[in-house]
């Protein structure tokens, strides 16, 4: 994929494009976060915030936060910045303002693209490169809920823009540079494990390019140290940030590798689905994140991504040095693939852990768009036909998403058999519950004719009880004894609205199918409350 030539100033269009495109972006952000339920870690991830806050609050003492279940293996950034903003914000719901933080994280991730497909390529790849992470249900729509994945997605997206810097300068990179990367790793670290792929990224990129330097063995030996020793500046910044966002991390020598090992093994008993067959999480099969991504990303990324490979073949062939300045994006993109396949490691809730993937994928895929275009543009059938293969395979994904609104993150593309394959059964669905607030809407206004009881209906969820506990309204509560519920809400994922009988009053709706219902069980008889499975 070699780029045009550059130009001395980027096209007003492009720029006019540019500013529209995240004005959008922004309003969509503004208009539908508070339209969002409480995902199912939510709440300890919350009180994980809460609790570092204490720490740093008693001098270092309270150590509560690292006896709090597994949080600690987790760093806390995000929820950190959640706990602060709860205190100084104490009129915004919680909940809707980490949603808001949420999208706002992964609004600086897309402004990372950005950036990189516009040196990489140029202003109208960039813009394409942002419309198609918004186009991926998994993305536009996890915005806003998946507070781990997206703010951890959008740090790597960073250290990935660096990286490329870096490697177009090595083996003198300017300080700020180095230093700026460092605090992309550094936050990356304070939110997730993970973040030792982007250090893996950049130790291949640097060890490639050392490699091919001009000269015999000892130049490029000499070329490799150099450029370790212009990158030591960035390893305290980083060291810093991630003591400071993940304190556990540095209270031991081996905190950071005991986390490591522990994900790299992570089990419990949990099921997921992959193309209709259900599965225990640790029973996945290798294809499992290489399925998924092909089902979740539209039609038009795919046709992207398949575009690239024979550009990136073409450039090798000629013997471009485009390589170089794309090896730090294809390496974050497969490189996390081919060691998920390597080690098959347990999955599930097919891309969520993944999330991190789908910005350089979007640069890539933006990419081989952009070659195919240099390819037939100077034909003007050809070119016409082309672009309006792309304008439909920007539609669809658009249609399809309009309809599950505001649950974009269910949407799957053809492959998958779009939505109406995911609710038949062959994949993942409503795995966070964002339903569950909108069927407590619905069960708030069933019973608001009726008389105020003597004491508050029990409501049965399955979900965590914070998820529907939130929103119900003061004649409610939210009860673990399932047998003497009044009242069961429940997402039809995985088949949980089936586990309880009673008269189903209410449904939450979308391209028809139920994500979510809401049955009454006041008339059910003793002998048939107990769950059915």
């Amino acid at each position: 994929m070699t780029p045009p030539a550059p130009v001395p100033a980027r096209p007003a269009a492009a720029r006019i494009l540019t500013v529209l495109l995240f004005a959008l972006i922004a309003l969509y952000i503004a208009l539908t976060f508070g339209q969002h339920g409480i995902s199912n870690d939510e709440e300890v991830q919350h009180v994980y915030g809460r609790l570092l806050l204490d720490y740093y609050g008693s001098g270092l003492t309270d150590l509560s936060a690292f006896q709090y279940k597994n949080l600690y293996l987790y760093g806390g950034l995000f929820d950190l910045i959640a706990a602060a903003g709860e205190r100084l914000l104490p009129a915004m719901n919680v909940w809707d303002m980490r949603h808001l933080l949420s999208a706002l994280f992964g609004l600086a991730g897309m402004v990372a693209v950005h950036r990189l497909a516009r040196l990489l390529l140029d202003e109208w790849a960039a813009c394409l490169a942002v419309l198609l992470l918004m186009l991926t249900g998994a993305w536009s729509g996890a915005l806003f809920t998946h507070t781990k994945d997206i703010p951890f997605a959008a740090s790597m997206a960073w250290a990935t823009w660096y990286i490329t810097l870096v490697a177009r300068q090595l083996p003198a990179p300017p300080l700020a540079t180095v230093l700026k990367l460092g605090a992309a790793i550094g936050c990356a670290f304070g939110l997730r494990v993970g973040a030792v792929f982007s250090v893996m990224v950049l130790g291949l990129t640097v060890l490639a390019i050392s490699t091919t330097a001009t000269g015999d063995w000892r130049a490029k030996a000499a070329h490799l140290l150099r450029s370790l020793r212009a990158l030591l500046p960035a390893v305290p910044v980083a060291l810093a940030l991630m003591a400071l966002f993940w304190p556990w991390s540095v209270q031991a020598p081996g905190n950071l590798f005991k986390a490591l090992t522990t994900f790299s093994h992570f089990t419990f008993q949990l099921y997921t689905v992959l193309d209709g067959e259900v599965m225990k999480i640790g029973d996945v099969p290798r294809s499992y994140l290489p399925v998924y991504l092909a089902v979740r990303m539209p039609e038009l990324t795919l046709a992207g991504l398949a575009l690239a490979l024979p550009a990136a073949i073409g450039s090798l062939r000629h013997r471009s040095d485009a390589w170089r300045r794309w090896l730090p994006v294809a390496l974050a993109a497969a490189l996390p693939v081919l060691l998920a396949l390597a080690t098959r490691p347990s999955l599930y809730n097919g891309i969520r852990h993944f999330t991190f993937l789908l910005p350089p994928l979007a640069v890539i895929a933006a990419g081989g768009l952009h070659a195919g275009w240099q390819v037939v543009r100077q034909r003007r059938i050809r070119a016409l036909c082309f672009a309006a293969l792309c304008l439909l395979g920007a539609v669809a994904p658009l249609a399809a998403m309009a309809r599950l609104a505001p649950y974009h993150y269910l949407n799957y593309n053809l492959l998958g058999g779009g939505f109406a394959g995911a609710a038949a059964g062959r994949w993942e669905t409503d795995y966070w519950s964002d339903a569950v607030r909108e069927a407590t809407g619905q069960l708030n206004a069933y019973i608001a004719p009726e008389a105020h009881p003597a004491e508050p209906w029990q409501v049965a969820v399955c979900a965590e009880s914070v998820q529907a506990g939130a929103w119900l309204g003061p004649d409610f509560v939210v009860t673990r004894d399932w047998v003497r519920a009044d009242f069961f809400i429940s997402t039809t994922h995985m088949g949980c609205d089936e586990v309880l009988r009673g008269k189903v009053i209410g449904q939450v709706t979308r391209a028809g199918s139920a994500l979510a219902i809401v049955k009454d069980r006041r008339a059910v008889p003793p002998e048939q409350r107990r769950p059915l499975r």
